[in-house]
């Protein structure tokens, strides 16, 4: 008999396991209305052979390793708008080579912001002096969801769907 019960109770137990329970997610998404937020930190960097092409922008908290990284360079303005340029960003020579490009790098706790080409120190100031950089970081389930219908490209249009406000960007020195 005690057998008989010892089988009933396992059979039991297997099939108690096919239930399904919703779990709620260890981090939470930072909201406003139910709306996904970004956090956007903006840095001033200049690219020189002292610091070989090259700028660390620390985070001023560590993100989650999961977490969308975006890197955005101003570029000048269009009719009172800044431009923004997505990284990476390639300068082309008029032959088609390669002149210069901006990439970058990160981890949780910072981005690092370098240019690659042939001939970095002869690149106008105007490209390498007191550069404007932005870093956009998304939680990275949301940015999952848009990456398929959002053109990251477009600095405006990740700014509104992030709802990123220009008084809330945290300058960082």
């Amino acid at each position: 008999m005690r057998k008989m019960t010892l089988l009933l109770a396992c059979i039991g137990m297997i099939s108690l396991q096919s239930c399904s329970v919703n779990e709620t997610p260890a981090t939470q998404v930072v909201t406003n209305n139910n709306q996904f937020l970004a956090t956007t930190y903006e840095y001033n960097a200049s690219f020189t052979t002292t610091n070989n092409f090259s700028t660390l922008l620390t985070f001023p908290k560590p993100i989650y390793s999961s977490d969308m990284v975006l890197v955005y360079r101003l570029a000048g303005s269009v009719n009172g708008s800044d431009l923004w340029k997505l990284l990476p960003e390639t300068y082309y020579m008029n032959d088609g080579s390669l002149d210069f490009r901006y990439d970058f790098d990160f981890t949780k706790y910072d981005v690092s912001v370098y240019m690659v080409g042939y001939d970095l120190p002869g690149v106008s100031t105007a490209y390498r002096l007191n550069q404007v950089i932005r870093v956009v970081i998304i939680p990275s389930n949301f940015g999952k969801q848009m990456s398929t219908t959002l053109d990251y490209h477009n600095y405006e249009a990740v700014s509104k769907a992030f709802h990123i406000d220009e008084t809330t960007i945290r300058k960082v020195k």
